[in-house]
């Protein structure tokens, strides 16, 4: 990597979904989920460039190279009244770390709320991973402690969906 490596962010294109499911497996095996990892290409390529796109994702280069992305989507918050922007997945491969693509994807997003008048910007993070809850605190962000993510898969998604209708 150059001294001052050439940085940019871009908005992904239905070519980058190889290189997005790429991205996505590697994220897994750092998070220690390799398993969970099921997306495909047509999945992907449905799901963020069909006619109606679930989430956006940006590419993260360093000297041209790919070598990271966010993938992110609207929510919103009723006690605002807004939508919100929630950063499902950030990740560096670990040969650009430092080279400060993160701050510059979480700063695209950031600005991306801004301009779309996001009330909130959120995301999750594993609570093992501390260097980058350590990045996060850099930014300015701060944990919700008070919280905690609640879940529904598999098959308790699908017993509470045939429940019966009053």
């Amino acid at each position: 990597m150059a001294a001052h490596p050439l940085l940019s962010i871009r908005p992904a294109t239905t070519d980058d979904v190889p290189l997005i499911r790429q991205l996505i497996a590697e994220l897994a095996e750092y998070e220690r989920l390799a398993d969970a990892a099921v997306a495909t290409d047509d999945g992907l390529r449905a799901q963020l460039f069909g006619a109606q796109p679930a989430a956006e994702v940006l590419i993260g280069e360093v000297d041209g190279e790919a070598a990271g992305f966010a993938l992110f989507f609207h929510n919103f918050s009723t006690f605002l009244g807004k939508r919100g922007l929630y950063l499902e997945d950030l990740f560096v491969r670990p040969a650009f770390r430092g080279s400060g693509l993160g701050r510059h994807l979480m700063a695209s997003l950031a600005r991306i709320a801004v301009r779309r008048d996001c009330g909130r910007f959120e995301w999750s993070v594993l609570d093992w991973n501390l260097p980058a809850i350590r990045f996060y605190r850099t930014l300015g962000a701060v944990g919700m402690d008070e919280w905690t993510v609640q879940r529904l898969e598999g098959d308790a998604l699908h017993a509470l969906a045939s429940h019966d209708a009053l």
